[in-house]
Parts: structure tokens; C-alpha cells; sequence
């Protein structure tokens, strides 16, 4: 908890304005946005069928990292949850089996949501990073298509995160060692326990230190080629001839948006000369990976991090990459 209570807030260097629905757009890809109240009173909650145990609802896991976050960073202003959901589940009571479709009721219908993410700003946490505002971000996933929901009760996963958010683009922008991308608990308790670790253990200033170096460095034109031309070529290379080369876990049709939007985007485009920033990559990649659906998302984006800081220690020590040569 030291590394954010100690973080060191600086005044804004810039107006920034922000509409109530903007951070809902950290995903998405086949999502919609829905409420808290929702999730707590118009979904059902999927059982273990063997059994009957209930699992951990997604409305219950929302409330239990708010309120930890709120203890461990009470002293700050902390948003309400965004809230992103895919794959409905949909179904009816049973006074309802024998009628069509259009004959329904709303108080008929079932329903929950096979995948949920989520995020909580601090947006008084924060950093100005190449004219943008980045603030605090803690948030998680669950998607119920990794349990064996036929089965007995067992363990039950999720993912957290702690991060930051880019106010310009929402944008994610997540390490590694802000992610916990396979959690298993038992139980509620459990499961705000792994949250306050997370906070606790997360160093926001060398986050942001790594994220203002980027825009330190840039790629030429050719050297953007070559990085598209070798994410395309990445899924075929053989591992066992390359060992030392860093995965990538963007799709192919990502990398045709980052390419697109190297020359479209309003923020994070190319300059004049062809060169772009890698701190504008890295927007460009976080972008195109909102794309990627609830389960995948974060896992991503953290990759994403970790292979623009290969290519900025690249440039910095003027040694070889294969994904610039």
C-alpha cells in the first residue's frame, strides 16, 4: 500500500474533459454496458450442477474489490465500477415453458452473463505522460466458460488488475506485475485478500516511469514495417529456431489496425516524417487489443507493455531485435 499512498500527485497540465460513460470503453468487443443494480437484481446466478453450490455472482465479485479498493485507497476519490458483460445466457421460469418468444414476459425471462469485466478509477492518482492524463485503474474479470459449472463445487477463477487508465483513448495500460491473470479462491474472503495484495505489492511509479520512457524513443517508418511485417509472421515462425524472440499475442486483424489507425488516429498517428513514438504505439496496440474479447483482454494488454519495453531497450542499447532487423 506504501508505493500508492506515496505516489506523487501532480497538478493537471492540462484541461481534461470527461463524460460520465467514458471509462466504460476499456473494452469493446462484443460487450455492452450494464449496471451494478442489474447485475445484482435482474440476473441469476449459475450453480455448480452436481451439487447446487452457488458460485461467486459477478455483482458479488464487483463489490468485494470495491470495497477493499475503498479501504486501501480511502483517502482518495474512487469511481463507481464500469461494468462490461458479453455471451447472455438467456432462459425462463418454468410458468413459462409453453410460450413463444414474443409471448414473454420480462418477469419471465432468466438471464446472466457468461463473461464480465470491470474497473474502478482513482482519478485523483495520477500523471500527465506525452500530453495525456493516465490515473489509477484496479479492476477484473470472470468468465464462467472456465469453470466446469457441470460438476461438483471447486475452486473458482478470476483475474484482477491494477494499472492505469488513459483518459485520452480509456485505454488500459497494465504490466504484468499489476496482473493477476489465474486466480483460483474458495471463497469471498479469499478472493479480497488476493485484491489487497495486488494493491499493496503494486508500484505505481515504476509503471509510470516505464511508461513516460517511452516516448524517449521512436521507429521510423521502415522499422514500423518491419515490427508489422514480423507480428504477421510471428504465428508461423518456428519457436524452436527463434527461442529468444518475445511472444505477441495480438491477432492478425489487430495488427492491420494498428497499422490503419498508424495513419488515421487522431491521437497516436504517425508524425510527418513517418516516425511514431513508442509511447503512441503502445496506444495504438492497447487500442486495437479492445477488440480482443473479456477473457483474453487483459492477458493482451500487460503483453502488449512488456513488448514496446523490448523495443524502446532495444533502441536505448542499440542492440539487435528480430522485430526491427
Amino acid at each position: 500500500m506504501n508505493q500508492i499512498a506515496t505516489y506523487n500527485e501532480r497538478p493537471l497540465e492540462m484541461v481534461v474533459h470527461e463524460s460520465p460513460t467514458m471509462g466504460n470503453d476499456f473494452i469493446v468487443a462484443n460487450t455492452e454496458v450494464v449496471t451494478l443494480d442489474h447485475l445484482r437484481n435482474e440476473c441469476i446466478v449459475p450453480v455448480f450442477t452436481k451439487d447446487n453450490e452457488i458460485t461467486i455472482s459477478h455483482s458479488q465479485f464487483i463489490d468485494e474489490v470495491y470495497n477493499r479498493v475503498k479501504t486501501c485507497i480511502g483517502n482518495h476519490q474512487i469511481s463507481d465500477p464500469s461494468v462490461r458483460v458479453s455471451h447472455v445466457i438467456k432462459g425462463r421460469v418454468p410458468t413459462a415453458i409453453g410460450k413463444s418468444v414474443k409471448e414473454l414476459l420480462d418477469s419471465e425471462k432468466t438471464r446472466y452473463y457468461e463473461r464480465c469485466a470491470f474497473s474502478i478509477d482513482v482519478p485523483e492518482i495520477f500523471q500527465i505522460i506525452g500530453g495525456n492524463k493516465v490515473s489509477l485503474s484496479i479492476g477484473g474479470v470472470r468468465a464462467y466458460n472456465q469453470e466446469n459449472l457441470y460438476s461438483t463445487k471447486s475452486m473458482e477463477k478470476f483475474k484482477l488488475f491494477i494499472g492505469f487508465k488513459n483518459w485520452v483513448c480509456t485505454n488500459l495500460c497494465i504490466s504484468t506485475d499489476g496482473l493477476l491473470d489465474s486466480i483460483k479462491v474458495s471463497s469471498l474472503s479469499e478472493l479480497g485478500e488476493k485484491t489487497v495484495d495486488l494493491i499493496s505489492n503494486f508500484n505505481a511509479d515504476k509503471q509510470l516511469e516505464e511508461m513516460e520512457q517511452l516516448t524517449n524513443y521512436s521507429l521510423n517508418e521502415r522499422q514500423f514495417s518491419l515490427l508489422v511485417g514480423k507480428l504477421r509472421m510471428l504465428p508461423f515462425l518456428d519457436k524452436s529456431k527463434f527461442p529468444e524472440v518475445m511472444n505477441c499475442s495480438l491477432s492478425e486483424s489487430q495488427a492491420s489496425t494498428i497499422v490503419k489507425d498508424y495513419h488515421v488516429d487522431e491521437k497516436f498517428c504517425r508524425g510527418e516524417n513517418g516516425d511514431i513514438s513508442l509511447w503512441s504505439l503502445y496506444n495504438l496496440m492497447t487500442g486495437a487489443n479492445k477488440s480482443s474479447y473479456i477473457d483474453r483482454n487483459f492477458q493482451r494488454n500487460a503483453n502488449c507493455f512488456e513488448l514496446v519495453k523490448h523495443l524502446g531497450k532495444s533502441l536505448e542499447m542499440n542492440t539487435n531485435s528480430w522485430y526491427l532487423h
